[in-house]
């Protein structure tokens, strides 16, 4: 009886933290959303807490009450499970949340996509990269904001290659997302003429010890270790390739990699890293107010990072597309309200000027930078020195003709 009674206990965990929402007031206009993100996970520190203050900073900004209605915020931890994900992205949705923020983990993001074109609310990715998202699993009822596997294959792994990068090994978390960067990354090395002498694909989220992945890789005498991963995993594969002397024989190229796990690593071993990102927050005029603004509320004195910005960025563009609508039309369709947010020109200070293009992708440029050495750096987090920025024309897949969806501008 003990032992079914702690398994039952054990089953109800989730739910229990997912916050339990009143009945909509007829008499006032609210928008409800939830930031589903990883709170404990490997990628806590690139979404999680911060991606959570930095849509609540769009929302603050925004002002709705000066727009005739009302936003409220929650959160929960998706645990970087499809089902966990699913299942929350239901219940919200069912109680009357009108759009999901963030969702990192691409397996994750596919499957609240289902839930959100299922019951015509929104997904708002902020964070997941798979281009399955906007073409083989595209929906009229998701965004994606500001960067895909796809663009870091084109300014991460091409400029590898015209660098002399020819000959690579990849080491990959094995899902959606990694198969996605990978693929991506040793498509664009063959079509410019290098090859791809091994790859090796690890088990999701659950491994720490790369080192016998790192051993195949110095073996197969490549030129690049291509990292096809993120967060904590691509933290602990870039130390452990310093602790095997790996970055004596091969160039390290994480494929994604945040500011956020620059700071983590140190200047000392991050130095020289390229590092692809669709914001850094000492770009421009713009970049550094917004930082200012968002910088005290976050956690572990934090910077935001490109994830962290989409957030912000995606989530004041969706306020001002239910603005123009009217926040009362906005709640009633999901599909509309993403059909008004791709007629509407985008505008922020972390991105400044944009778009989002008919099948949910945001257009924005991607730029490529060079990580300091510690003689270059003024400060903890002044780490970027710019390589060269790349067109968002050049950055976005190719147009999935079936996953043109409407468009409104009116």
């Amino acid at each position: 009886m003990q032992l079914s009674r702690r398994g039952l206990l054990g089953s109800a965990a989730v739910l229990s933290t997912v916050p339990v929402l009143r009945g909509r007031a007829q008499a006032s206009p609210k928008i409800r959303l939830g930031v589903l993100t990883d709170l404990s996970g490997t990628y806590r520190d690139n979404t999680g807490p911060n991606s959570v203050a930095c849509t609540r900073q769009a929302v603050e900004e925004f002002n709705p009450s000066g727009h005739g209605f009302t936003v409220d915020v929650i959160s929960a931890d998706h645990q970087n499970k499809p089902d966990v994900a699913s299942t929350i992205a239901r219940q919200w949705f069912d109680q009357g949340v009108d759009a999901v923020v963030d969702v990192p983990t691409s397996s994750v993001a596919l499957a609240v996509a289902q839930v959100a074109k299922e019951k015509d609310k929104i997904m708002l990715n902020a964070s997941a990269t798979t281009t399955d998202l906007t073409d083989k699993q595209c929906s009229p009822n998701s965004i994606v904001w500001s960067f895909d596997t796809y663009m870091m294959a084109v300014s991460q792994g091409g400029t590898m290659v015209k660098q002399g990068g020819k000959s690579w090994f990849f080491i990959t978390a094995d899902y959606v997302f990694g198969h996605s960067l990978e693929e991506q990354t040793a498509a664009l090395v063959e079509k410019q003429g290098g090859k791809v002498l091994g790859r090796v694909r690890y088990p999701f989220p659950d491994t720490t010890d790369f080192s016998s992945y790192l051993q195949q890789a110095q073996a197969s005498g490549a030129q690049v270790l291509g990292l096809a991963n993120a967060g904590l995993d691509t933290v602990n594969s870039v130390k452990q390739a310093h602790e095997f002397g790996l970055n004596q024989t091969m160039k390290l190229a994480p494929l994604l990699i945040f500011i956020t796990d620059v700071h983590s690593l140190g200047p000392d071993m991050a130095q020289g890293l390229n590092c692809t990102t669709s914001f850094y927050w000492n770009y421009n005029d713009r970049t550094r107010a917004f930082t200012k603004r968002v910088q005290p509320k976050l956690s572990n004195g934090a910077y935001p990072n490109m994830a962290h910005a989409s957030c912000y960025g995606i989530t004041l563009h969706y306020l001002k597309s239910a603005a123009a609508m009217g926040a009362a039309n906005a709640v009633k369709s999901g599909r509309e309200t993403v059909a008004r947010m791709k007629g509407m020109p985008t505008d922020d200070d972390a991105f400044g000027a944009g778009r989002i293009r008919s099948d949910g992708r945001g257009e924005f440029p991607a730029y490529l930078w060079r990580v300091k050495t510690p003689a270059e750096t003024k400060m903890p987090w002044d780490v970027f020195d710019l390589v060269t920025v790349t067109p968002a024309a050049d950055v976005l897949h190719p147009l999935n003709t079936k996953c043109a969806f409407p468009v409104t501008t009116t």
